[in-house]
This record gives structure tokens, sequence and C-alpha cells, in this order.
């Protein structure tokens, strides 16, 4: 088989397989985005399942969050805008029953994340499921507290606009510990560096340290937080976290004093007495007892007899976490310190005791706690111990709470700046974990604080919502319609108007003259609310309500429900105790709060004022919103309370939120998206649709036989009114699966045996293939061996006579040198280098070179100017007369021999006197006379008959070439020269001695033109001249530093000139 055949047989091949291979490979693509996993740790599932991997984007693993609606009567929907009941709360809460008893805690309301309390731990919550959810589009993936976490950092990072994440929900439903997945997903998957990894560590830690002093133990929640926290995690232009400050709103200071049965103080007392030293302990004054301490085990229910013991809690280790969480924060020894005295004195101001006196004045009983309390925060008088102990005790811890939160504030903030979050290029994120919307038996003034703040958070929430919706709408061109909602401004009024609201009729009942009573307040309330429709007292209500409303009770219809609220309190008495040696207790209370004359705000009006700020850090940046959801109140896991969940939705606002979400397009999609998922239900758009992705869901829809009112085509999207209409586009998808399937297995089985065919027939042409180049491989070897041998037997009889056996060496040889001859000839007249020919081409090499020099030296005549000739020519002769005879010789041959050294000075009176004769050359010399040898300055001009001496336009000598007989000059670089003509020619004077700077070139041209080339004479010693008649002159020559001219004694010229090439 030949060559060329076989490669293009197997180029054939290659095309058809690869073709082939790429479409199978596209339909198993295709395929796996709708095959379920079952071995998926998140869910069992079809919507859930493990992600396939997908190529395009960032080559992340996707999944379509649309595969839900597949097992939807099992599973329910995971977006609750799905639903096809919206409006029904059975529906909504049923929806959530089925999520829940599949192991699935989250879905979403639109971009709202619902989350349900699994009372268990899910391992969901892994680094390799950040990296799932990491840099994934909202909707491509199963709902997660991940996925709203990158959502909102992403949107950070493109729009840089701050962003926050809203948490809320009651007691016990998961806040906490939703805040802590937010903060360790940016801890892990945020670019970091060393000093960034110490903010990170310190935003980490502070969570346990903010538990350990502002949670408790509650009925509900074992780990309930007790106050309400804002933190904005500040991140820089690469999105590395770089800083944080945290807000803290409404503790539960009641608590310290004061727990309901079955619950606890908060941790930190229980863990400083479980965990701390026993050196610590006694240097406090206190016990490893938590049953000694009156506000510790005040209320207890327990079998036990006592309840600071809870099985769920290790006080001791988590101690050991505080401790190390505040050296990480960066709080020093002294300060900790002071942080535990004020601990310490909380719980022995607890066990102050008083007694009744015999004249009935009130005594103190417990005069050693008074010793402690004394020495842990300072001297104080009798009178100011003896003033009122649960409100001492409150407020000195309620300020130590703040003090910690402005400390932790110092550590995160970066540069110094406490809050700023709009200077420079960094970005916030903001986590707001609070109190849900309460009610308990018994509401008082704290259940207000909280529910009306929740319906302020409701308030911004519907109209973040809204303005969200319709700037979506706007984006895509589609026509807003405008939504029907319950608007809470005039409960939010009810509480907060000025001169009329319920704040500042308890501001001015708490702060006008004379002894202020609860009954008198209510009666306040009643004269300026009672035709409110949102408020009801006991005295105001119709006879059926007025049986569920006590006579000390008001009642405030919120958006999320009635709850009654009691107006029996106390006034708490701040106690004076600035003049604290406890250097946090001089911090936390002022010396001005006592002795300024300004009005004190009320706890009430502390409370709006701040909730108004915290509405106006909201207003500033973009929300996102985590609603949580207790499942029981047993903490069981796989328990679901219908009654209670239906509470919460209610008072979480979730079908408002949901009716409002629905009030437009129930579904929407991008075009790829939707396309990519639906094609293959029309022959049209399958397999793949090359024009614009609006014209091709265009084409779709109708396929699909969508009705106009059923969607709307945006800009880079679709939407769809109805679920039904998705779900039966769904369903469709469904049935057409098998098809699809059996096409593919068709197709794989067909892939299958050709495959099987092409590697048998692969094989068959491989073996021929093999064959041929061993063949081939075969032939060359036996080639060169044959070559080889007749190389060795040829060197071997090189010197013989030409025969067989040195025939090839031989033709080699000559081969060898010719090749060598034409890649390296000689490359001017001057190269005389020439390669040794072998002794068979000596006579033909010496004809070659010879040939070769004559061709290139008839180049290179060729190549010579006329001007270039007669300059080389006259350099022969210089060279001819000169070389090795004269020292100024080597000197001279770089230099140009010139037509005339005296340019344009040739006198016209001159040249007139010479007629026809043209002047050839000329140069200035210098003439010496023959008696005295006086220096006389002439101009030597020579023609092509005879030379001329001139003197100022005055012939002085004329010597013509016939009678010249000789040229004399030294061999040194003396310059003279005599021109001897002959003493008996009456038209001649004697010989001519004169000397001139280019005495070479002068000779030259002189010998030329007069035809005396040989009768130049170079004399070493002197040169005899003619002077008269009959008599001689001399010149002596000799050597010396520099030229001089001087008469001898003898009457001899004297010259004196430097010898440069000594011989």
């Amino acid at each position: 088989m030949s060559e060329r055949p076989v490669c293009a047989f197997l180029w054939l091949i290659w095309l058809f397989l690869t073709s082939f291979l790429w479409r199978c490979l596209f339909a198993v693509l295709w395929c796996c985005q709708y095959t379920p996993n079952p071995n998926s740790t998140l869910c069992p599932t079809l919507h859930d399942r493990e992600p396939q991997k997908a190529v395009g984007g960032e080559g992340r693993v996707h999944r379509v969050m649309e595969s839900t609606l597949t097992a939807r009567d099992r599973v329910g929907v995971q977006d609750f805008v799905l639903l096809e009941n919206y409006t029904s709360e059975a529906a909504f809460i049923e929806n959530l029953r089925r999520r829940f008893g599949e192991k699935l805690i989250y879905t979403y309301i639109g971009s709202v994340l619902v989350s349900v309390n699994p009372y268990k731990d899910l391992e969901i919550y892994s680094k390799a499921h950040m990296e799932r959810y990491r840099g994934v589009s909202f909707y491509e993936i199963s709902p997660h507290i991940y996925a709203v976490s990158d959502n909102t950092y992403r949107a950070m990072r493109t729009e840089r606009r701050d962003q926050c994440i809203l948490i809320s929900g009651e007691s016990g439903a998961g806040k906490t510990e939703a805040s802590k997945k937010i903060l360790q997903y940016y801890a892990t998957t945020c670019p970091v560096t060393d000093h960034m990894s110490t903010i990170r560590d310190r935003l980490l830690q502070s969570n346990p340290v903010l538990e350990a002093f502002g949670n408790a133990k509650t009925l509900r929640n074992d780990n309930s937080s007790r106050f309400g926290k804002y933190m904005d995690v500040q991140f820089d232009f690469r999105g590395a976290p770089i800083g944080g400050h945290i807000l803290n709103y409404l503790l539960e200071k009641s608590r310290v004093v004061h727990q309901n049965h079955g619950e606890r103080n908060f941790h930190i007392f229980y863990q400083l007495l479980e965990g701390g030293e026993q050196d610590q302990l006694s240097k406090l004054g206190l016990e490893r007892n938590a049953q000694k301490y009156h506000y510790l085990v005040k209320v207890c229910v327990c079998v036990c007899g006592c309840c600071p013991r809870v099985s769920s809690i290790n006080d001791k280790s988590d101690w050991k976490t505080v401790r190390k969480a505040l050296t990480v924060i960066g709080f020093h020894e002294e300060e900790v310190e002071d942080l535990l005295n004020i601990i310490a004195s909380v719980l022995h101001l607890g066990n102050t005791q008083f007694g009744e006196g015999e004249d009935g004045e009130t005594q103190i009983t417990t005069e050693p706690q008074l010793t402690y309390l004394s020495k842990m925060i300072g001297p104080l008088s009798f009178e100011q111990a003896v003033a009122a102990r649960d409100a001492l005790a409150k407020a000195v811890y309620g300020r130590a709470f703040t003090w910690l939160v402005a400390k932790i504030n110092q550590s995160l903030a970066f540069k110094d700046e406490v809050y700023n979050s709009s200077k420079g290029s960094s970005s916030v994120i903001g986590l707001l974990d609070i109190y849900g919307f309460e009610v308990f038996q018994h509401n008082s003034f704290e259940q207000f604080c909280i529910n009306y703040c929740n319906e302020k958070l409701q308030q911004l929430f519907i109209k973040l919502t809204l303005k969200s919706e319709q700037e979506e709408y706007e984006a895509e061109g589609i026509t807003w319609e405008p939504v029907k909602y319950f608007d809470n401004k005039i409960i939010c009024d009810l509480v907060e108007e000025k001169h009329k609201g319920f704040i500042s009729i308890l501001d001015e009942e708490c702060l006008r003259p004379g002894e202020p009573s609860d009954i008198s307040f209510l009666e306040k309330l009643e004269d300026t609310l009672g035709g409110h429709a949102h408020f009801v007292t006991h005295k105001l209500a119709n006879g059926k309500t007025r049986k569920a409303v006590g006579r000390e009770e008001f009642r405030l219809i919120h958006y999320a429900g009635e709850v009654n609220y009691t107006v029996n309190g106390e006034l708490a008495n701040q106690s004076v105790i600035c003049q604290s040696d406890n250097q946090i207790l001089s911090q936390c209370f002022n010396r001005e709060e006592v002795t300024t004359q300004k009005r004190p705000e009320t706890a009430a009006t502390q409370f709006k004022n701040s909730l108004a700020k915290l509405i106006e850090i909201l207003m500033s940046k973009e929300p996102s919103y985590v609603r949580c959801i207790k499942p029981n109140d047993a903490k069981q896991s796989g328990r679901f309370d219908e009654a209670l969940v239906r509470h919460q939705v209610k008072y979480l606002g979730l079908m408002e939120n949901l009716r409002v979400r629905r009030a437009g397009f129930a579904y929407r999609r991008r075009y790829e998206a939707f396309l990519q998922r639906y094609k293959s239900l029309c022959p049209g758009t399958w397999p793949n649709w090359q024009g614009r992705l609006a014209d091709g869901v265009a084409t779709l829809v109708q396929h699909l036989g969508y009705k106009p009112e059923e969607y709307k085509l945006g800009k880079t999207k679709i939407f769809i009114r109805f679920p039904k209409t998705l779900f039966t586009t769904e369903d469709a998808l469904e049935a057409r699966r098998p098809a699809l399937a059996l096409t593919l297995q068709t197709s794989w089985r067909g892939y299958r045996e050709r495959a099987k065919y092409h590697r048998i027939r692969n094989a068959v042409i491989q073996s021929a293939w093999r064959g041929m180049k061993s063949r081939r491989k075969a032939r060359r070897r036996r080639h060169a061996a044959e070559i080889i041998r007749k190389f060795i037997k040829g060197f071997i009889y090189r010197h013989y006579e030409r025969c067989p056996e040195n025939e090839y060496f031989l033709d080699h040889q000559r081969f060898s040198f010719l090749m060598t001859l034409v890649r390296n000839p000689p490359k001017s007249v001057l190269d005389k280098s020439w390669p040794v020919p072998p002794p068979s081409l000596t006579e033909a090499s010496e004809h070659l070179c010879r040939l070769c020099m004559q061709n290139m030296m008839r180049a290179y005549c060729r190549r010579i100017q006329p001007e270039w000739k007669k300059q080389m020519e006259q350099k022969v002769v210089a060279s001819q007369i000169f070389q090795d005879q004269k020292d100024s010789y080597p000197q001279s041959v770089p230099k140009l021999f010139v037509a005339s050294r005296l340019g344009r000075e040739f006198n016209l009176k001159v040249i007139q006197t010479l007629g026809n004769d043209k002047v050839k050359y000329g140069v200035a010399v210098t003439k010496y006379d023959r008696r005295g040898y006086k220096a006389r300055p002439r101009q030597l001009l020579l023609t092509s008959s005879f030379a001329v001496l001139v003197a100022e336009a005055k012939l002085k000598q004329r010597i013509d070439y016939a009678a010249l007989r000789s040229i004399s000059v030294s061999s040194l670089t003396d310059g003279f020269m005599v021109l001897h003509v002959p003493s008996e020619d009456n038209k001649q004077k004697s010989d001519v001695v004169l000397q001139c700077d280019h005495v070479i070139e002068v000779v030259t041209k002189l010998a030329t033109m007069a035809d005396k080339k040989n009768k130049v004479n170079i004399s070493q010693d002197s040169i005899k001249f003619a002077v008269a008649r009959g008599k001689e002159g001399v010149i002596d020559f000799t050597s010396g530093p520099e030229l001089k001219v001087a008469k001898g004694k003898k009457g001899h010229l004297l010259v004196t000139a430097p010898q440069l090439n000594p011989r």
C-alpha cells in the first residue's frame, strides 16, 4: 500500500469519528442536565440533586433551579411564587411541610429566603458546598443561605453599592446561626492577606463574645439572642474584608434580675462560675456553685431543683472559647479583669438582702456582700449601696454590654474609622439579626419595642420589594401595574407621631410633675388615641372584644395580628456610680448625666431614635432578606407544628410578601436559560437555535401555544404570569424525555458498534502501516551499510590508481572538494585562501584557482571608475619608487593624491603666460638658493611638457621634462627633493632644491608626466647637486627628534629629520 492513500484514508476516518463524538458528547451533556443523582447528600430528590458539570461561564458546576418542578407533588416548589394557589395560607404551609420533611430547609419567595430550623446538623455547610455556590447565579442552584450570601457579595463587587442582609424571626428560629453561616462563607471564600486574616478572625471571634454576654437559654431556644444586632462588614476594592462595626439594640436587661420558669440568665455568669480558675473566683469573691446566687436561681421548676446546668450547653468549654476570643479581638488583661469584676459585682448585688428594723426602717442584712461590692466597683457609701438593687444591676450590666460592643468595634475599625462606608473605594455588607414579631400571654414594654421595630422593618420591606419589582419591569420594558397592599404606615404613625403618638404620650406622662401611674397613662392613651382604628382598650372595646382585653391592657392591631400589652411597669432608678474606680464603669456612667439640666430621654424615645438611624442605614443599602421559622417549641428534629408555623408565617408577613411578588408575573427567566431548558419541545429550536435569543423564545412559546395574556417578552427575559403555564410546559418536557432518552440510547448503541468496527479496521490498517514502515526502515539500513562499506574500502585504497575498490571514495573526495569550493569561494582579489585539493585534483585545482582569480580581477577592474583607476595607477608608481625606500611612504598610502594643492590660487597673468599649456598640478614649495641656501616660497606648476617655478605672478624658472635628468630625495621624512638639470644648457639654470609637505605625491606626478620613473634616486646620507658650472653643493641628512634645516661649516646644507621606519 502506498504511503499517500493510507494517510488520506486515516484522515477521513479521523474526521468521521470526531464529528460523531462531538454529536454524542452534546447529547450526553444535555441528558446529564436532567438526570438525577441518587448519591446526593443535599437531598435525595430530583430538584436538589448534585450539580452536573457543564461547559460554559467559568467552568463551574451549575444546577438548574426549575428542575424542582418535576418533583413538585412530592417535595413542593422551591419558590413560593410558583404556587398555584398563592393566596392560600394552607397551601403555603403545606409547601413548607413537604420540603421540611425532605430535609429541604430553604425556600425562596422571589429573592427572599425562608429558612426553617432543622434542630440538627445537616451536611450542607462544608467548604465544598461554599465553592459550589460561589459565583453561581441566584436561581441556577437550589435555595441556600450561601446563595443569598454570594449574590449579595457579587452585587456589592459589580454594582459598587453597599448591601445588607436582614435576618428576622422569633427566638429559636435560627437567626444567630444564619448570621454565623454568612460570616463563615465570607471568611472562607473572600480573598485575604495576613493583615486581613486578623480582621477576619476578629469578625468571627466577636460572635462567641457577644453570645456569652447577650445570649441566654429560654424556653424556646438554648442560645437565644436577647438583643438586636446590626453588623457592617467592610470590604476593599479587591473584595477582601478589612473592617467591621456592630450596632446593638434593645438588650433584655430585665433578664439580669428576673427569668421566666425554666430559663437562665446570660451565659457569661455560668461560664465564669464553671470555667474560671479557682484563684480568679476567690479574688472575685465567688464560689463555683450557681445555686448560691439569687440572680441565677431566682425561679426554678426543674425536677432537680436547679436550672443553671443544661445538657446541651457546656459552660466550661464555652468559657475557654470566650477567653480565647477576647484575646484575639484585642482585649488587655486589665480590661478583662475589670469586665469580670463587673460580672461578679452584679452577682454580689443580687445577693444583697434587706430587712426591717425595730422602728420600721429598711436595713441591709447581708453586709459581707456590700464589702465585696465596694471592692469590685469602688468605694460607695452605705446609702448608695442601699439604692434600688435591681435597677442598679440592670444599669450596670446594660452599660457594660454597650462598652463591650464599643471595644469590639475599636478592634474591627479600619484606619480608625468606626463607621464609614461612604469614603474611599471600600464597600459594606450589613447583617441585621433582630427579634421577630413576638406575642406572649403577657406582653410588656420590651415586646412593644420589638413589635414596633418589626412594624418599621415590614414597612421598609414592602417598599423596597415593590421598588425592585418596578425597576426590573422598567428595565425589561414591561408595563408596570400598580399593586394594592396593606400600608402599615398608619400603625407606625400611631406609635411614633409627634405629640399624638404612643411614644410621645409615654414621654409626656413619665416626665410630668408629680407621681406618674400606669392607670393615668392608660387614660391618657384613651383620650388621645381613642378614635384610632388600630388601638383598643377595655373601656373602648365592644362587648365581644372587651372580654379579651384586661382593664390594665391596651391592644394594637399590627400588620401581623392583634397584640395585648400591659401597662403595669416600674420606674427604673439610675444609681449614681460615676465615682467608681473601675475603668469600665467610669466610662459607662458619665458624671455629666447627673449634673446636666437637660431633660433626659425615655427608653422609648431612645429606641425610636436608634431605630430611625437603623432604617436610614438600611435605606442607603440594597437589601436581601432571610426569614427564619421555628418548626416546633420542643426543639425536636423532624417535627412540624402547623399551628406554630402558621403563627410565624403571619407575624413575619410572608403571605403579604408573596402576594406583592405575585401581583405581576409569577415566573421570569433570562432567554438563554429558558431556551436551553425547553428547546427540545419545538422542532424549530431543537437541537440548537442559531438566531437571536428573543426570536428563539418567541418561536418556542408560539409552538407551545402560549396565549398573549399568559406571558410577556422583555429585553432579556421572558415573563410568565401563571404558574400553571409553567407547570404545563414542565410536564410536556417530562413527557418528552423518554423519546429523547430512546434517541440517545439508539445513538449510543450505534456509536458503540461503529467504534468496535473501526477499532478492528484500524487494527488491520495499523498492522499494514507498521509493516510498510518496517520494510522502509530495513531498506534504509541496508543502503546505509553498503555506503559505509564502500567508503571504508575506498579509504584503504585511496593511494592506488582508480579501481572499483576506491572509485566511490575518490568520487566522494572530488565531490566534497568541489562542494566546499562552491560554498566557500574566495571573497575578493585579496583573499588568497583556497581549499586543499585531493591528489587527483591538484592540477585541476591550480587551473580553477587561476581562472577564479582572473575572473575576480576582471570583475573588479570593470567596476573601477576612471578617477579611481588614475588614482590607483599613481599609487602603483609611488609604490614602485618609494616602497621600503622612504620613511614617510607608509603614511602616504591611505592619503589620496589630488589634482592640485593650490585650489584656485593660479594667477591669471601666469596662465596667460603659459598660453596653451594647461596646468595639470600645482603645489606650494620652498626653494633654497644655491648660494646661501635662503628659503624662498614658490609655486611648482606641472604641465604636460615642463615644470615651472612661480613667484608673485612671475615665472622664475622653467624646467623642460626633456632636460630633466633625474630627481633625488632622501630616505627620511624631510620633504626635500632636488631636480637635476644639465648645467651645459644655457637655457636652464643649475639644479633646483625644493622642500614640500607632499613630496611623495609631487615626485610621483612629476616622474609620471616627465616619464622619469626610473630616474628617481633615494639617498640615505647626502645629495649632491650642481650650484654653478663646475661647482657642486651638498645636502647632508641626519636623523633627529624634529625637522631642522641649517647651513653647515663646509657650505653644506644640514637637514635633520625624524626617522619613522629605521632600517
